[in-house]
């Protein structure tokens, strides 16, 4: 009976979640998130239409007076502006929403894991660039004469899944600085000129020598360099650009998760 008590008096005696339940509240965070944007077009059209649109226009349309290189390279320039959307707009709009509306607080009093609230938005974003990729490898195939290999477009398919993950760090830290009305202005303020001076639109080369030495300070031209070498445009080594990445992510994600635990 004393140690029944004093098993429930000690804060150390919390019960402990089995491994099977645990997976299962993960597994349903992560449903319930994908489901809710499912059920939201104002967020899914954009993410899919934007990229499809200017690919349509300036890799297929205006590609063809180009040759196949132009249409190969917009490929995959193109899936890499399309990735970093879910990432940033998934977490920072949708996080910076829901600590505002207090939906997060509710969420942290729930009994479930800590970290399968931020899986669920992680494997949307995932989800949503897979489905962009595959959407710019049909246009690109079907409609822009692109050849590629299985191996290429595989390649590029899981850089886009894959690569979307430390724009869903910074678009997590971003959510955790800015009030809920002002975090689609600013991500917009970094997603666009992020893009440009990246040389996603169009070839550093044709970019002042100067905003061509700073193209490596910004994430995106690291994951556009993976996708050209994906599609068989850039011949290096990509080691060097993932650990970029991950260091970007990792840096991103410890900055938003303390913010997170200092000022929810």
């Amino acid at each position: 009976m004393n140690t029944i008590a004093f098993a429930a008096a000690s804060p150390d005696a919390a019960p402990v979640m089995p491994p099977r339940r645990v997976l299962g509240a993960y597994l349903a965070e992560a449903r319930s998130e994908c489901l809710r944007y499912l059920r939201a077009p104002g967020f899914l059209l954009p993410i899919l239409l934007f990229p499809g649109l200017f690919y349509l226009v300036f890799g297929v349309l205006m590609g063809r007076s180009e040759g196949a290189d132009a249409a190969r390279y917009l490929l995959g320039s193109y899936s890499v502006f399309g990735v970093m959307s879910p990432g940033l707009f998934g977490f920072g709009v949708s996080l910076s929403l829901e600590r505002d509306g207090g939906l997060l607080t509710w969420k942290r009093a729930l009994p479930m894991p800590p970290g399968a609230y931020l899986l669920g938005k992680m494997l949307m974003a995932m989800g949503a660039a897979t489905v962009v990729v595959l959407m710019l490898l049909a246009m690109a195939t079907g409609l822009g004469h692109v050849v590629l290999a299985p191996m290429q477009a595989i390649a590029l398919l899981v850089t886009g899944m894959l690569g979307v993950l430390p724009f869903c760090a910074l678009g997590m830290l971003v959510g955790t600085l800015i009030k809920g009305q002002g975090a689609p202005g600013m991500l917009q303020l970094v997603y666009l000129p992020m893009s440009f001076l990246s040389g996603l639109w169009f070839p550093l080369s044709m970019m002042p020598k100067f905003l061509q030495q700073f193209a490596p300070v910004w994430p995106s031209y690291h994951l556009d360099r993976i996708a050209l070498v994906a599609v068989g445009l850039a011949h290096e080594a990509v080691l060097p650009h993932v650990l970029v990445l991950a260091g970007f992510g990792a840096v991103f994600f410890a900055l938003a998760v303390r913010r997170l635990r200092r000022y929810g």
